[in-house]
Parts: C-alpha cells; structure tokens; sequence
C-alpha cells in the first residue's frame, strides 16, 4: 500500500509542473507580412516549413518538392515586402495560385 501511495505521490509530483503551463495557441492566419518579415532566418525558415506543410496537405498537394518551396518562400517573402499590411496566408495562396 505504501508503494502504491509513494508512486501516485511521485507521478503526482512530477506531472503537476507540467500541468501548471500555460497554453498558447496561435492562429497562423492571422500571421501578418510585417510579423513574418521581423523574424529571424531562422524562424522564418522553420515557420514556412509548417506553413508549407500544412498547406499542401490542405489542398491535397502530397509530395514534396524543395524547389517550389523555395520557389514559394522567396515569392511570399518578396510579397510580403509590399504587403505587410496583408496574411502571410494571402501571400501563399497568390504564390501558389489557389486564390
């Protein structure tokens, strides 16, 4: 019995910080030019790569093609330059052709 109460105690102890953090949900949407083009390289490299994931298989596109996503990335980027008023999802699709 004090093995069992000892285990709950100590998986208790150690799920309850996990617990305790906060969520934060972003709405990728909603991303706009002027916010994608103050990120680092580096962020905006890892964000175009879900952004670029999600919205292939959004519109069925199942394979992946590095020369079109840099294709793309460039053309959002470059976009984005006379649009930061706009979604990054608006300057996918116009990259992409599915406006």
């Amino acid at each position: 019995m004090k093995k069992a109460l000892s285990a709950a105690l100590l998986f208790t102890a150690v799920m309850l910080p996990s617990a305790a953090r906060a969520q934060l949900i972003i709405d990728m949407n909603r991303l706009t030019c002027a916010q994608f083009l103050a990120m680092s390289p580096q962020q905006a490299r890892i964000y175009s790569a879900w952004m670029s994931g999600w919205f292939n298989q959004k519109t069925g596109y199942a394979w992946v093609d590095f020369s079109a996503y840099e294709r793309n990335f460039a053309n959002v980027r470059q976009w984005c330059t006379t649009s930061p008023g706009q979604t990054v999802m608006e300057g996918l699709k116009r990259s992409t052709g599915t406006l």
